[in-house]
């Protein structure tokens, strides 16, 4: 197989660790879909300076290709290794579409590779699909605050560019490791990088892995308060659950944003999603809509969340919590 102008492209960011980023192998899944609707295929663009885990997982979950860079000069990320080496690669084989995970490298990497190549970037997509009319690939993202979803057509230029959130997407089922390998050699002179990493420091903020949570209770402004949204925490933790919370909730002080669950927050895909006073708006909703299993609890029986939810409870939430509470002691 060779590389064609059809192709689909999925960064895989590299951990500290080599291991690849979880977002690089979610978007496999929809970078799959892609690709076969438009008749490429999906290639998966590793650069690092040891690729061998991520070389494999990116296979495993669906990958037809892997293009890598592989040297020392890029054992950490610098824009202007990584910008300078994918722009390389963009021109060399142009590709119809490249689509990158909404980290903090992510955020950074993708705007200078668009301005490289001169073409458009969607950022912060939470939804992907193919527009009927064109053919373009719509690149869905929140606007105004998350108070309506903007659909954006990248028309005249090529590739078309997105940054996706983490935890949007689910990963495809592993399989037997058969990607074509494409080795690129691109040597970057170390001296041309402007930044040096002198010192790592462990951030003193809060890490809430929700993206990776199975198991997920979160709370919105109808726990009516800091003692009911408390009562809610402690039962997450009794149950072994990670906390979430509604933008509300945080506007109340009563959590810290790095909780929060939706278009303003983090998207996530548990299997078991337990919401607690949460009414449903739409930034909440589109965040959570991953979840393999929604039980919502409100007293509002038009409530949007039960929409949909796939378990409804109507009632005082302080009343049924004692109860929840028994049978997971049980």
């Amino acid at each position: 197989m060779i590389l064609t102008d059809k192709d689909i492209w999925v960064f895989i960011e590299l951990n500290d660790n080599k291991t690849p980023k979880n977002v690089g192998l979610e978007l496999l899944n929809p970078g799959k879909s892609l690709a076969k609707q438009l008749g490429g295929h999906l290639v998966a663009v590793i650069i690092g300076d040891d690729t061998a885990l991520a070389k494999e997982e990116a296979s495993r979950y669906g990958a037809d290709k892997i293009l890598i860079i592989e040297d020392k000069v890029y054992e950490h990320y610098s824009n202007d290794a990584f910008a300078t080496a994918f722009s390389y690669l963009i021109n060399k084989y142009h590709p119809l579409a490249v689509m990158i995970g909404a980290t903090i490298n992510g955020r950074d990497l993708a705007p200078r590779i668009a301005c490289r190549v001169q073409t458009g970037l969607t950022a912060d997509c939470t939804e992907l699909g193919i527009d009927e009319k064109t053919g373009k690939i719509a690149w869905t993202r929140p606007a105004l605050g998350g108070n309506l979803m903007a659909t954006i057509l990248c028309e005249d230029h090529v590739p078309q560019m997105g940054t996706i959130r983490p935890g949007v997407f689910k990963k495809l089922a592993p399989t037997q490791p058969q990607a074509e390998i494409i080795e690129e050699n691109f040597n970057f002179d170390a001296t041309s990088i402007r930044t040096q990493i002198l010192e790592t420091i462990q951030s003193s903020s809060e890490d809430v892995d929700l993206e990776g949570a199975e198991l997920i209770v979160a709370a919105g402004r109808g726990v009516a308060t800091q003692d009911g949204f408390d009562k809610i925490a402690t039962f997450a933790k009794k149950i072994g659950a990670t906390l979430g919370a509604t933008r509300g909730a945080v506007e109340q002080g009563w959590i810290t944003h790095a909780h929060q669950i939706g278009q303003t927050g983090k998207n996530i895909g548990p299997k078991v999603y337990l919401a607690f006073g949460i009414s449903g708006a739409i930034q909440h909703i589109a965040g959570i809509s991953g979840s393999d299993k929604i039980i919502a609890i409100n007293k509002d029986p038009k409530a949007p969340i039960f929409d949909l939810a796939d378990i409804s409870v109507v009632g005082d939430l302080f009343e049924i919590l004692p109860v929840l509470e028994a049978e997971f002691t049980k």
